[in-house]
């Protein structure tokens, strides 16, 4: 497997090195697989950018090329896994296993708070 990284950038507000550009990263690999693997692209890619820990590394936005061979996706390597944590989108956080998915299903959720706009107070407490 090779990965070909095209432009890479560095956001010191947001403590992350960003692969990105017109292509991001562009995976070529060889063999009977479909497509590339995040997990082997991800250990790939930190042993490129000396990363200590490969959670820091979030691939995400892949498309494999018709044909196979070859895959286009982007990357964010952020400097600690705190910072990780705190900037980057709850669902790509659920996806690596660094966070809990919500319980209940989205109309639970949704019938929870709007039950809780009603109410002040300890009534708003004892919903949920």
């Amino acid at each position: 497997m090779e990965a070909v990284v095209s432009t890479q950038s560095t956001w010191k507000q947001w403590y992350q090195r960003r692969v990105h550009g017109s292509s991001g990263i562009n995976a070529e690999y060889m063999g009977d697989k479909p497509n590339v693997s995040k997990n082997d692209l991800a250990s790939k890619i930190g042993g490129m950018y000396d990363v200590k820990d490969a959670k820091t590394v979030f691939l995400f936005g892949f498309r494999t090329q018709f044909g196979g061979g070859s895959s286009r996706g982007f990357c964010l390597i952020y400097d600690t896994l705190e910072y990780a944590k705190k900037f980057e989108p709850q669902y790509r956080l659920v996806r690596a296993g660094l966070a809990e998915k919500p319980s209940g299903s989205c109309k639970q959720r949704k019938e929870l708070k709007n039950r809780k706009l009603k109410k002040r107070g300890k009534e708003k407490t004892k919903l949920g």
